[in-house]
């Protein structure tokens, strides 16, 4: 099936690593044009170096924290490639701001994994009103289940999903689609560096799969990328305001009927 991807432009913020890495490998193997917004790292570029042999590349580099780095990554964008068609919103982090941890450490919560979100939808709107283009958030099943501990990630997430569906709403007119993938258990670098602190990492890998009623086992990253291609991609051409979960029924399925 031809997504009518080739020669899009498309942004995915932290997309050189884990889930956004993902999502960028698979909009190239659709022959899109891949913007990758993200910090610089030894493992960021030589991502962007095995990318750039498949399809055109660009690499922003920075924090995306201030409104500025935002603008930067669209003026930037605009400046080599003349035009944008999808803005993935991937980068964030569970950075476990808790109501413990007060209200700066919560404010700086939001600054890392909502502000941005807004600010680059702004600052590209102008230009995906000229291409009719498209917009998938990456959100978390924490909006919805909760976590513990993580209040900022929480608040950031659940504004995510709300977003997703006033956007949508907003941007109808303009023939703009606006949806969300709402991951739950994938195994990512950062979800890796947090096993390793435990006693038995195996053992609780063990345990989250058996919670999952799908195959028991977690969403692969090419699942979740598959997921926001297809979203992005003139196939759902109609799908608009949505909020799905690849995560093997992880987030909505009763557990009592999936974990003895």
């Amino acid at each position: 099936m031809d997504l009518k991807l080739k020669d899009k432009v498309v942004i995915v913020t932290g997309g050189a690593r884990g889930i956004g890495a993902g999502i960028s490998e698979l909009f190239a193997a659709e022959g899109a044009t891949v913007v990758v917004a993200s910090r610089s790292s030894p493992e960021a570029l030589d991502f962007m170096k095995q990318l750039s042999t498949k399809t055109k590349t660009l690499f922003i580099d920075g924090e995306l924290g201030p409104t500025a780095a935002a603008e930067k990554v669209v003026n930037e964008t605009l400046k080599a490639f003349g035009r944008i068609d999808v803005l993935v919103n991937n980068a964030g982090v569970n950075d476990g701001a808790s109501l413990e941890a007060g209200p700066e450490a919560f404010r700086a919560s939001l600054q890392k994994n909502i502000f941005h979100v807004y600010d680059l939808l702004h600052f590209a709107l102008p230009a995906l009103k000229a291409s009719k283009g498209n917009i998938v958030n990456i959100s978390s099943k924490v909006a919805e289940t909760g976590q513990g501990g993580t209040s900022g990630y929480a608040a950031s997430k659940g504004a995510m999903n709300a977003l997703t569906r006033e956007w949508a709403l907003d941007l109808a007119k303009y023939s703009i689609r606006v949806n969300t993938v709402s991951p739950a258990e994938v195994m990512t670098p950062l979800y890796e560096k947090w096993l390793k602190t435990l006693d038995n990492p195996q053992a609780m890998v063990a345990k989250i799969e058996k919670m999952i009623p799908f195959e028991h086992r977690m969403t692969t990253l090419h699942e979740l990328g598959a997921m926001v291609v297809f979203l992005a991609s003139e196939v759902s051409s109609h799908t608009t305001g949505q909020i799905i979960y690849p995560d093997g029924g992880y987030t909505h399925l009763d557990r009592k009927c999936t974990v003895e």
